[in-house]
This record gives structure tokens, sequence and C-alpha cells, in this order.
């Protein structure tokens, strides 16, 4: 019976959290197809977005999450994604929250308040180890890079379908500028680029990282990965380079993936 019962949670639903600089969002995972079981639940990251205030609405969104009849058991472990890197359960870098988040022990931190284990991944990462295995880059052997533009440039080293956590091939200095100044969404906007002009920038970063890492694939997430057809077809790579496939929940299904492989619940 112990074995039918360890069998049965094998692939099980689990429950995945996205902490974002202005969302924190969640969604219960259907892990065998890789996508949300009902609705995305949503709430405004509290300003300032420090470590209780953060733990409060995470515990929200698990409590909402908790109450639907086809939720995940009670003491199911939790999923959750971090906008910084995020090394042995403890927060290393803090660019769009509060600064109260460095050193700490986030791990520990969530998992006292929910009650249940919770292991916390970078942002990008879960996006990546979600387009890995249900999106653009499934059944792709060797290097699958995935970069994020947005407020920045997040990233995400894939090998094999396995993630190498905390590539943060954003920061790369390119032209004697941090990458991720000149070349994310946010630049674009700020300074006022057309989408060709932009492609020249992307030209360039996505020319470097190619030089170094020879991927066999890279995909483009981000909120203008909807936008890709306006600047993807301006750009000449060896690699292959398309739009990730999960949009908005890739981070929830990541950081669910992420929980779940950790506690040998998926295959």
């Amino acid at each position: 019976m112990a074995k039918k019962d360890e069998k049965s949670k094998k692939n099980a639903p689990l429950i995945g959290i996205d902490i974002g600089g202005t969302g924190i969002k969640g969604g219960i995972v259907d892990l065998k197809k890789g996508k949300l079981i009902g609705d995305r639940v949503r709430f405004p990251t509290p300003q300032p977005s420090t470590p209780e205030s953060v733990a409060e609405v995470v515990a929200q969104v698990v409590a909402e999450l908790s109450a639907r009849p086809d939720a995940p058991d009670a003491d199911s472990p939790v999923g959750v994604t971090f906008p910084g890197i995020i090394q042995h359960g403890v927060v290393h870098s803090a660019a769009n929250v509060d600064k109260s988040w460095l050193e700490a022990d986030i791990d520990g931190m969530l998992t006292a308040r929910l009650g249940r284990p919770v292991e916390v991944i970078n942002d990008a990462d879960a996006a990546g180890l979600a387009e890995a295995r249900f999106g653009a880059g499934e059944g792709v052997e060797g290097t699958v890079l995935v970069i994020t533009l947005g407020t920045g440039i997040g990233s995400a080293f894939i090998f094999d379908g396995k993630l190498v956590p905390n590539a943060e091939l954003g920061h790369l200095e390119i032209d004697g500028f941090d990458a991720e100044t000149k070349a994310s969404a946010v630049a674009r906007e700020r300074d006022g680029l057309s989408w060709e002009q932009y492609s020249v920038l992307l030209q360039r970063y996505f020319s470097h990282v190619e030089f170094l890492f020879s991927p066999e694939l890279f995909i483009v997430g981000g909120g203008i990965s909807k936008r890709a057809d306006e600047y993807l077809p301006h750009m000449k790579l060896r690699t292959p380079i398309v739009p990730a496939e999960l949009k908005n929940d890739a981070g929830i299904v990541g950081a669910a993936i992420e929980i779940a492989l950790k506690h040998k619940l998926a295959k």
C-alpha cells in the first residue's frame, strides 16, 4: 500500500508561486502537462517589499489556492520563484525588491510561515526549467539558453534538460556596459528605440552570448516575447532563436517543477 501511495504522488499537482517586483502570482500546476489547473491568483507585491510583508502575501495566495476542490494535499511542498540569486535557500541579490532580502534564508522563512516544505528558485531559472520541459525547449539536447527581456535581462542555462542555476548572463559586459542597461525591454522604452534599432542591440548581445556558449537553441521570454516578430526577423545568428511558449505562466510552472524534482515527486 505504501508503494502505491508513493506512486500516486508522482506528478500529482503542486502549487507554484511567482514573486515579482509588482505582483505575486500563484497557481495549481498539472505536472504531467505543464499547465495550470484553474485560474491564476495574483496580488500586488507589497511596498515596501520586505521579507515579512511578502511572506504574508505568499501565504494569502497559497491559502486561496488551497481552498479549491482540486488543491494538492495540505502538507504538499510549494515551489516559489524570487527575482534574485538563490543559493542553498539564501538570497544573494535583490534588484527589484527591498534590500532587506539580502542574505535572508528565504527557504526557511517561507517554510515556517506556510507550515509546509518550501523551496525557492531564481525566477528566470524557473521560466527556463518550464520552457525546457514543456515549452520551446522540450526534447532539445545540449545547451539551451532562455533569455528573458524585461526590467533587466534574466537568463536560464539548460543542459540536456537540466538546469545549471544562477547564470546571470544579463550582466555580461559588452562594449563597456552591463548588457541589460542597453538591451533590456525597459532600456528600449527608456531610449525611445524602434524595434529595428532595438534589434541591432539584441544582435550584439546574442552574438556575444552565442560566441561564448555555442548553444543549440535560444528561447526569448519576458513580456516582449509577444512582439518577437518585430525584432527576431532582423537578427542573424547561427543558433535558432524562438519566442517562449509558456508566457506568464512559466515562472509558476517552473517553481512547481523544481519543488517536484527536489522532493522526487516528478520524473
